[in-house]
């Protein structure tokens, strides 16, 4: 074989080679398994359909990896579905990002998914550094061509990437940041993970603004609506350059609390906040990647929205007080839709507001629906508890939603179903307003770094804010979160919440606390089941490690 694009096929695994720093002629080893597909067949052929076989897949992934190392944009492309986009992609690869050299290693094939990993050498201004990662493309059949196409997407470069970003080497677009906690301890990626994706965000914000130099990196660019571009992800740094140092609201060890609980469930969400300031003392998500879900995630939060609920019936005077009537039948009845209690739970036609509450009562709550009006309690939510308000953390963040739309929804709403759309940090922010009585709209960094407007709402009631407070105490010691919140100390309380999605067997576990007033806490583990079971232990944990 000659000098230049080398490819070997062992196992089903092939990995494709282009040597020194040019990109010369190569051959093809031809696997063992089969003749790659009709496209190399001769004569006239039908035009295929259905899913690509397993010959296809094989064909088609490596022909366009073997292409992209060799730097030939315009056979990688011809193997594509998109052949416009992938073709700049791949030029970008050797023009933008400077690689000159690079190895691509296939991992066995999952159906039409085929994995593999990258390894570059990057070369700028008499700088040299490798980086790796791993990477995956999916075959399809295209849709005029009946031919095996990879289809192309940004993240087949890079999986941080998205549709408009840039893979560019060059002076890095923002100075290096050293974010620091509340308590001046660095925090790093390293270290904390699931801070990963939110210093990249601050310093693509913030960077500009702490007194540092750029260095010499390899980055993903992202183009914004208005032209703007920031870096989304730096993958390699060639130059360090100087990095200003970022004041944020985290605390170190509620974070490494938060790291360690999460990365025990699968796809478990927390987020910590102080609920005097609203500042944001953890983060973390079980899965590493650039979606932070608990701060960008909407879901249905199941039982913990009580708190909004029983808020909003206090506020409103559907319900004089927690000792109020709040019936708990079996069964209710509304806008057509009957909707029953956790399997196991005895009726209470006497029961109050406080004992619905505590037990986590579906019907008490469904019940009273038609006198909160699903006008009020949507007002509640966005006006007292600022749900939708346009939150400005600092970084990418969803501040939650409540709908309404006339049918069986607003009904399921005031127990967390329906069109509820919230994530850990929202109901974070609720507890937070719940037992203080007032609205602060979380942050990460201090408003004063730059001034923005920051989200406003009433808040609550003061003697909604105590009844709701005393609510969640007795539900923490002595109902349906007593054995999660076991092991908190001193003055506590919480809720659970088990939300049910459409078409899956097990519900989402959810779950919110609070720690006398220092610290309040949520939490959700999709499929996690009862809320006290896996989202209730990552609270109490969290809870646990404030000072």
């Amino acid at each position: 074989m000659r000098k230049g694009v080398k490819v070997a096929i062992v196992g089903g695994v092939f990995t494709v080679m282009v040597g020194g720093a040019g990109y010369g002629a190569f051959n093809i080893v031809t696997a063992v398994t089969g003749d790659g597909g009709s496209s190399t067949q001769s004569g006239p052929q039908a035009r295929r359909t259905g899913p690509p076989s397993a010959d296809e897949v094989e064909e088609a992934s490596r022909k366009f990896l073997t292409a992209w190392a060799k730097n030939d944009p315009a056979t990688a492309s011809h193997y594509t579905n998109n052949a416009e986009d992938a073709s700049t992609a791949v030029s970008g690869w050797h023009d933008d990002a400077h690689v000159t050299h690079t190895v691509l290693t296939a991992g066995e094939p999952a159906g039409a998914k085929v994995p593999f990993k990258v390894k570059a050498t990057v070369s700028f201004d008499g700088k040299k550094r490798t980086m790796a990662y791993g990477s995956s493309l999916t075959v399809v059949r295209g849709r005029t061509t009946g031919r095996a196409l990879v289809d192309w997407e940004p993240a087949v470069l890079h999986p941080a990437m998205e549709k408009g970003d840039k893979l560019v080497t060059g002076e890095s677009a923002a100075p290096p940041i050293e974010a620091v906690d509340r308590g001046g301890a660095v925090l790093t990626a390293k270290k904390y993970p699931s801070l990963g994706p939110v210093l990249d965000q601050l310093r693509a914000k913030y960077g500009d603004e702490t007194g540092g130099s750029p260095g010499v990196e390899t980055y993903i660019e992202r183009t914004a609506a208005d032209g703007t571009t920031t870096t989304a992800k730096t993958l390699l740094t060639l130059r360090k350059g100087k990095p200003g140092k970022l004041p944020t609201t985290i605390s170190a060890s509620v974070q490494a609390a938060a790291e360690q609980q999460v990365n025990k469930y699968a796809k478990s969400s927390v987020v910590a906040i102080k609920p005097s300031t609203g500042e944001v003392l953890a983060v973390a998500n079980q899965e590493k990647g650039e979606f932070n879900a608990a701060f960008q995630g909407g879901t249905a939060p199941g039982s913990v929205m009580k708190i909004l609920t029983a808020s909003a019936l206090l506020d409103n005077g559907v319900v004089p007080s927690a000792s109020g009537a709040a019936p708990c039948p079996d069964s209710v009845v509304a806008l057509s839709q009957t909707f029953h209690n956790l399997k196991g739970m005895a009726p209470d036609e006497g029961a109050t507001l406080s004992q619905s509450f505590a037990r986590s009562c579906n019907t008490a709550f469904i019940k009273l629906y038609d006198d909160l009006k699903p006008q009020r309690f949507a007002d509640e939510a966005t006006n007292r508890f600022g749900l939708g308000k346009d939150w400005k953390t600092g970084i990418v963040s969803r501040d939650g939603s409540v709908d309404i739309d006339g049918t069986s929804n607003d009904a399921a709403a005031v127990i967390g179903q329906g069109l509820v759309k919230v994530n850990p940090l929202n109901m974070a922010s609720v507890t937070a307003t719940a037992i203080t009585g007032a609205f602060r709209q979380p942050i990460v960094v201090p408003q004063n770094l730059d001034n923005r407007r920051l989200a406003t709402a009433r808040g609550v009631a003061p003697a909604t804010a105590q009844q709701v407070k005393q609510m969640m105490r007795i539900t923490a010691t002595s109902g349906t979160a007593v054995n999660a919140m076991r092991s908190v100390p001193g003055d506590k309380g919480a809720k659970t919440g088990s939300a049910e999605v459409d078409g899956q067997g097990t519900a989402d576990s959810w779950f919110t606390g609070f720690r006398g007033d220092g610290i309040v806490a949520a939490a959700t583990v999709p499929r996690g089941g009862h809320g006290g079971d896996a989202a209730g232990p990552i609270v109490a944990a969290v809870l646990s490690s404030a000072p």
